[in-house]
């Protein structure tokens, strides 16, 4: 089973309006939306509409927070939030205009108590299941929340995918979660260097480019990025994962033949199959030594 966790939930009150708004007057709008979601919930819907089944977790209050579940509840996918005893579940004001504005809502206080409800529902959760920790926490929750999941459960065979920012991310890297999905704008604040453009690309002598092989070759995103950037007179150094292509398949050869001008070097490169990543840390670290750049 698939298990997502939102733990700040919403509804996005969408207005659209064909003129400016004026601060400190009455503004009228052209029309009006409502959106119920959260990440998590985001991701639920997704998978729902895959025809995965898989069971959205969370923190719900108040009318606004009944209208999620029931929301969520209408998709077809199950939903297993724990309900809160004061305040609303968040409504965030989203004005579409010449210009666009946001009013983001903080959320309701989630006491100790709610979030050992919590706890006690993750810890239902077997081997061979999923869970996803997805989007931002509400500051009345402990920052190192996702954390202590992955701790809670560590010593079982779930795959985590966590979607996070910052430390929140950082902090459970030690626990090798199956996937990851920052962002460029979320790594460059992890990193404090964000790559917009060729221009800020150029300044890298070397780049490390790393991948699964997909049907014996490149994910399509590798070809789009290397088809668009000028790699020229730069070193790339491939690092992969693989189900049994342990030489790469075609990947290596497609990256030589995309990357016009650079110096491929697939002789370095980084093999590991996708079983054995969670604990290929210290395999990592000496390919990192190997190649000079790591104590």
């Amino acid at each position: 089973m698939i298990y997502t966790v939102t733990f700040n939930p919403a509804i996005d009150y969408v207005v659209h309006m064909s003129d400016e708004l004026t601060l400190g007057s009455t503004n009228r709008t052209d029309s009006e939306e409502c959106y119920f979601g959260g990440k998590g919930i985001n991701v639920s819907t997704i998978l729902q509409n895959l025809g995965i089944e898989n069971t959205a977790l969370g923190f719900i209050a108040g009318f606004t927070g009944t209208a999620i579940e029931e929301s969520v509840q209408k998709k077809g996918i199950k939903a297993d939030f724990v309900k809160l005893d004061g305040g609303i579940s968040r409504i965030n004001v989203k004005i579409k205009g010449q210009k666009e504005t946001e009013l983001t809502a903080q959320g309701p206080s989630i006491s100790d108590e709610a979030l050992k409800e919590l706890f006690t529902k993750l810890d239902k959760l077997t081997d061979g299941d999923i869970l996803i920790l997805a989007g931002s926490i509400p500051n009345t929750l402990p920052s190192d929340v996702y954390e202590r999941i992955l701790e809670k459960l560590s010593d079982r065979k779930i795959d985590f995918v966590v979607d996070a920012t910052k430390d929140l991310l950082k902090n459970v890297l030690k626990y090798h979660p199956f996937l990851i999905k920052p962002n460029n704008h979320e790594l460059g604040e992890m990193f404090g260097t964000v790559l917009k453009t060729d221009e800020e690309l150029a300044k890298y002598d070397t780049i490390f480019l790393g991948f699964p092989v997909w049907w014996y070759d490149l994910p399509m995103p590798m070809w789009t990025f290397l088809e668009s950037v000028d790699l020229s007179e730069k070193t790339v150094i491939p690092f992969f994962s693989h189900e049994g292509s342990s030489n790469g398949a075609s990947s290596l050869g497609t990256i030589e033949k995309l990357a016009v001008g650079a110096e491929v070097k697939s002789g370095d490169a980084l093999s590991i199959r996708g079983g054995s990543v969670d604990s290929s840390e210290e395999e990592v670290r000496e390919w990192v030594r190997n190649l000079g750049y790591g104590k």
